[in-house]
């Protein structure tokens, strides 16, 4: 195809193409060209006539969806976003990476975690887990209490005061032990049960209050009620040792006794035997003591040296029971007894024994399967009297003995008006004055 103007040749240019040179040894002569004017199509309008053409729209391609809604221009700057699949064969190529197929195909971080539901998630479970073992284990525990007294019984009661009062009782039940247990912790082997410790614990909004009623106080058998017939029982104006009171019709009775003598409302009742009281101080490992002086007893087979140790429940039981190593007999034996059972609250109501089951469950077992307790004592009302049994020793507790003002047959007899002082200041949830001495 020749693309010079009608006529004109490659030989019209003198034989040679351009820039080719010329065989003369001259230079080649300027060339007159001639015009040549293309003629204007009829069908277009002059130029001055046209009218001016509208402006050209740029088409936008689609983008493609998926996170944003409608489409977007891409001004076709890297916004740092990775497309396609690792091909460098940018948008419009290479695998997964055509505007076609959704962008963000294998190059879209991973979302990170949420950790803070992760943690309010793992909160709950734990404590569903923690309510679940909590409730399971007071069901358990509330179902181990032998309800047995029925307070209910008890006629001409005192009016109740404010705080709670309960009444502490050791009895010497041999109840569940073998001829071995009964050698080795030197028990006997008398059948039935008698008391061999009473206290009174006053629960109240002043501290507690733990006043130990010696078994051979002098006191007034009212009339009652029996426990087992129904039948009542006139009082005589009778008078013996208050253990006595126990051994003829069982706690009812003693309650009744203690009600009558003192003037105080009893709300609770809580008995434990021998058998059960070792069981607990060998589940908590032993109870350390701190010993002022040697004693030795026969009876109760005490053994002990002075100075600080660790009892086991076979040497706390003789230690709580020994009564005739001392010169004042039952009074020095109640305030070793409220020694002892201070420490052993102390003891047990520590972060060490409550959440570790393996000493928990095993206090908890040893010592629900052996207590007696009224109808109406929960749970709950246990351990409020074990949480005040550890504040006596606290600086708000008092610990003493019923005061006693002399002896006649041989038994102890209370003095009526500081007794009737010391119930004045309990019923009234007041901080006790009243001395033992």
């Amino acid at each position: 195809m020749n693309d010079w103007p009608e006529g004109w040749n490659d030989d019209n240019r003198g034989g040679n193409r351009y820039g080719q040179g010329s065989a003369s040894d001259r230079p080649e002569s300027a060339r007159a060209m001639p015009h040549v004017q293309r003629p204007v199509p009829p069908q277009q309008p002059a130029p001055s006539q046209r009218r001016p053409a509208p402006p050209r729209q740029r088409q936008v391609p689609q983008q493609p969806g998926g996170y944003d809604e409608g489409p977007q221009y891409d001004s076709g700057y890297n916004t740092g976003q990775v497309y396609g699949g690792g091909n460098s064969g940018g948008r419009g190529g290479g695998q997964g990476g055509g505007p076609g197929d959704g962008g963000y195909v294998q190059g879209r971080p991973a979302a990170a975690p949420d950790w803070r539901r992760r943690i309010k998630i793992g909160a709950l479970v734990l404590v569903v887990v923690v309510l679940g073992v909590s409730i399971g284990t007071y069901f358990w525990a509330d179902s181990k209490l032998k309800r047995d007294v029925d307070l209910s019984k008890v006629i001409e009661r005192p009016k109740a005061g404010d705080g709670t009062n309960y009444l502490i009782v050791g009895s010497d039940s041999r109840e569940g032990m073998t001829a071995e247990d009964k050698k080795k912790l030197h028990t006997g082997s008398a059948e039935g049960k008698r008391t061999d410790s009473m206290m009174i614990l006053h629960d109240g909004g002043d501290g507690p209050t733990l006043v130990s009623l010696p078994r051979d106080s002098n006191v007034e058998i009212p009339s009652f009620v029996g426990s087992e017939s129904g039948k009542k029982y006139e009082g005589k104006g009778r008078t013996t040792k208050l253990n006595a009171a126990y051994a003829e019709d069982g706690p009812e009775l003693l309650v009744r006794t203690v009600e009558f003598n003192t003037g105080l409302h009893i709300d609770h009742y809580v008995e434990i035997g021998f058998g059960g009281f070792a069981q607990i101080v060998d589940a908590i490992g032993g109870v350390e003591l701190d010993i002022p002086k040697a004693f030795k007893d026969k009876n109760s087979g005490a053994d002990f040296k002075a100075g600080k140790q660790t009892l086991n429940g076979e040497q706390s039981l003789a230690f709580v029971r020994t009564r005739y190593a001392f010169a004042a007999s039952d009074l020095d034996r109640t305030k070793n007894q409220q020694k002892f059972l201070a420490a052993l609250a102390n003891q047990t109501a520590t972060a060490s024994t409550i959440l570790n089951p393996f000493k928990l469950y095993p206090t908890m077992g040893a010592g629900l399967d052996t207590l007696v307790v009224d109808k109406d004592m929960s749970l709950w009302d246990l351990g409020q009297m074990f949480f005040a049994m550890k504040g006596v020793t606290g600086g708000d507790g008092t610990s003493m003995n019923m005061p006693i003002s002399g002896s006649a047959g041989g038994n102890l007899v209370w003095d009526k008006a500081k007794v009737k002082q010391l119930v004045e200041q309990l019923n009234n949830d007041e901080k006790v004055t009243v001395s033992s001495d």
